[in-house]
């Protein structure tokens, strides 16, 4: 029995036609482009339309029934033209394009069913995948057993414990909390196997540039743990090391900037100039040493994949240390201590500070001057914490380029410190 509430209008059903027509034809497009004996530009925009009509007689008639027995009648006609093309002697092992087929005639479903945005991201990311088969195959030949074990070591860290543990506060100061621990354990093993495979894969100063803009988007903190351990390893390339490390503490100045706008739209116009500067001295080291590492004779050599669970567990225990410190600190201090508590909760994280005194700037509490002043000393403390923490888990080779990084990072954080009105 048709529901004529349950049809869309004229103009609503033409439209998901339309988009159901248009992927079909982009992702045939492609399989028409690579020859596919299976299926081609019309076959595709065909299944899509069926897969839109099916989704249409779905919603008259008020039952899944329908789909299913499209779906069905799909992969009936998939069977018969591979029989086909066995008779003719044109067997192929793959079903890449079998799959994809199913893939459009979802999407073509999708798109009357109310999920129009999602049939079109899966449709363009449908047609990608496809188009990426050498890349994707290439990389999957470069990465070795070690390689995979690491990736696993990963895998098991954080999609099969961290989920496990529980994400509240607890023991002593109650700031014990088993999830967030054991999240700073995962990014330093993530961060070292995504920097690893970046440099691997693009190699040189443009695989430590984005080796180092995303280890200061995810946590500067655990990229410079997981950086100098590895320099143990690589033995050469100190400078391209020393790069990634500025780079991403010069990142974590951006993400101070956003977080201040965040959280002081009132005030950030205030807030943000020296900040601003911070951020674009920090860049200006980074770029140097990516310069110097340009020119460098000896690139870190990486014959195999990062192994940092031991370090990455110390790292949380040290972690758990300095927590412990910051909590200390506020208890005897209050809010009275404001630069002391800036100074020791911007060792570990920079997000804190930054957004309680974002907040408190922008209610009035606290004067923007002073504002700027604690969310700054907490970003020199952030960088005093990594120097340390790069010299002390370093190689003795990458200790001096990394000292003169962090000295001319910290030399210029004072001078606007001190200096600006």
């Amino acid at each position: 029995m048709v529901d004529p509430e349950s049809i869309p209008s004229t103009t609503e059903l033409l439209k998901s036609l339309g988009t159901a027509l248009g992927l079909g034809l982009l992702v045939g497009l492609q399989r028409e482009w690579t020859r596919d004996r299976i299926a081609g530009i019309r076959t595709f925009a065909l299944v899509s339309l069926f897969g839109a009509l099916s989704g249409l007689l779905s919603l008259a008639f008020g039952g899944g029934w329908v789909l299913a027995a499209a779906l069905l009648a799909c992969v009936a006609l998939l069977i018969v033209g591979n029989l086909a093309a066995m008779r003719d002697g044109k067997p192929d092992a793959g079903l890449t394009t079998e799959i994809a087929v199913l893939v459009m005639f979802v999407t073509g479903a999708a798109t009357m069913t109310g999920f129009l945005i999602e049939a079109v991201i899966c449709a363009g990311t449908v047609m990608v995948l496809l188009q990426s088969k050498a890349p994707l195959h290439g990389m999957v030949r470069r990465i070795g057993a070690n390689d995979l074990r690491e990736i696993a070591r990963l895998v098991l860290a954080g999609l099969v414990i961290l989920p496990l543990l529980p994400n509240r506060e607890m023991g002593y100061l109650g700031v014990l909390n088993p999830f967030k621990i054991w999240l700073m354990v995962v990014l330093i093993i993530g961060i070292s196997l995504a920097a690893y495979l970046i440099r691997k894969f693009l190699g040189g100063a443009k695989g430590a540039a984005l080796a180092g803009i995303l280890g200061g988007l995810i946590s500067s903190t655990a990229t410079t743990a997981s950086v100098a351990r590895r320099s143990r390893a690589a033995g050469t390339g100190e400078l391209m090391l020393t790069a990634i490390i500025m780079t991403a503490s010069s990142v974590v100045f951006i993400r101070v900037i956003a977080e201040v706008v965040v959280a002081a739209p009132s005030q950030f116009r205030a807030l943000l100039p020296p900040l601003v500067a911070m951020m674009v001295w920090t860049a200006i080291v980074a770029a140097v040493t990516h310069r110097l590492a340009a020119k460098e004779k000896h690139p870190p050599e990486e014959e195999s994949p990062p192994s940092e669970l031991k370090g990455a567990v110390m790292f949380g225990l040290l972690y758990v240390a300095v927590l412990y410190g910051v909590a200390l600190a506020k208890e005897h201090f209050g809010n009275a201590g404001l630069y002391i508590v800036a100074a020791i909760s911007g060792l570990t994280d920079m997000d804190a500070i930054t957004l309680s005194t974002s907040s408190l700037v922008n209610s009035g509490d606290v004067d923007p001057k002073t504002g700027w002043r604690v969310i700054l000393l907490g970003g020199l403390a952030n960088l005093v914490f990594k120097a340390g923490m790069a010299l002390s888990l370093g190689a003795q080779g990458f200790r001096r380029p990394v000292l003169a990084g962090f000295a001319a990072s910290l030399a210029g954080g004072v001078a606007i410190l001190l200096l600006w009105p």
